[in-house]
């Protein structure tokens, strides 16, 4: 199969069965073998009644259901389970994203040889209170990763398979998925400008919390992808800098203690010095960062267990 389109979705009714003629009328001008994905994350509306109706008329378009809402990220973790395609393209259910953009977006990974391509939209029809806030948060996911992406949210996106069979979209890290492939070994990353078109159908699933989020994320992901494995290495050099500069601290006060006592000149209780204290605190808050990461080697060392999914119903799928 050439093509596997997985496409999250919450509450989209209206717009699903347009999306899905869409896609079929693109592969079909261009000869494209394909299937399409979509992952029900636990709508409250019609739109698992709308994927059923799909998934009867066609066979290969599948169809799997949450029981609740869990996010975009466990949405597409899961639909990447299922992918038979050489090329897996992502792209929302609201029809903001062009399936036109499909054969173009497949060309970068099968003739030019790129592990993922991530779209662009760099004419977008979002209020200023979304596109400034989106241009400070690439920039940002730019300086961290050293990715050069303009970007890094757009959900319109295409992989070669191996991509999303080798890593794991955990939390709410879909934002970083060009981060999490070249984490995992797949560095031949670019962009492709695409077309945003306008909301047609209902609202916007996002709100102001998502920017504060993204931040949060990305310095989890800076963190767990440079320490993940070795958080010794980040809380034990710290913890060891900071508890040596308390120790030398109260120790240079003990010996000047010492010395003024020894050559008569007028001292204070070491109790009294406020330096005392703070050289104290730092031993503490250095013993305490050591003691942290030897834990957090231990877990790391220890655990297994990864996020579960509870999925209801599953159609035309294997397994």
């Amino acid at each position: 199969m050439d093509l596997s389109v997985v496409i999250p979705l919450y509450n989209e009714e209206e717009s699903l069965a347009e999306l899905h003629a869409w896609i079929d009328r693109v592969t079909a001008e261009n000869s494209i073998s394909r299937e399409i994905i979509f992952i029900d994350d636990g709508s409250t509306d019609s739109s698992w009644s709308v994927i059923s109706g799909l998934c009867q008329k066609d066979s290969n378009t599948k169809g799997i259901r949450f029981r609740r809402n869990h996010g975009k990220s466990a949405a597409l973790n899961v639909g990447f389970k299922e992918t038979l395609g050489k090329v897996v393209i992502t792209m929302d259910a609201d029809l903001q994203d062009s399936p036109d953009e499909i054969p173009s977006l497949m060309a970068k990974i099968t003739d030019e040889g790129f592990d993922l391509v991530s779209g662009w939209k760099k004419k977008r029809y979002d209020p200023i209170t979304k596109t400034v806030p989106t241009k400070l948060f690439n920039w940002a996911a730019r300086k961290v990763s050293g990715i050069y992406l303009h970007d890094f949210n757009c959900g319109l996106k295409a992989y070669a398979n191996d991509v999303v069979h080798n890593i794991e979209v955990q939390g709410e890290m879909h934002r970083y998925i060009p981060i999490l492939a070249k984490n995992a070994g797949f560095g031949k990353i670019t962009e492709k400008e695409v077309q945003h078109r306008k909301r047609k159908f209902g609202v916007t699933k996002f709100g102001w919390e998502r920017f504060v989020n993204g931040y949060l994320d990305l310095i989890t992901l800076s963190f767990v992808s440079r320490f993940s494995k070795r958080p010794m290495h980040f809380f034990g050099l710290y913890g060891s800098l900071v508890f040596i500069l308390g120790f030398f601290s109260a120790l240079s006060i003990g010996v000047l203690k010492l010395f003024r006592l020894k050559t008569g000149m007028d001292t204070i209780l070491v109790t009294d010095n406020p330096w005392f204290y703070i050289s104290l605190s730092c031993m503490m808050i250095g013993t305490i960062l050591f003691v942290t990461g030897f834990l957090a080697e231990l877990i790391v060392r220890s655990s297994t267990k990864k996020e579960q999914y509870t999925i209801s119903e599953k159609l035309n799928l294997n397994a």
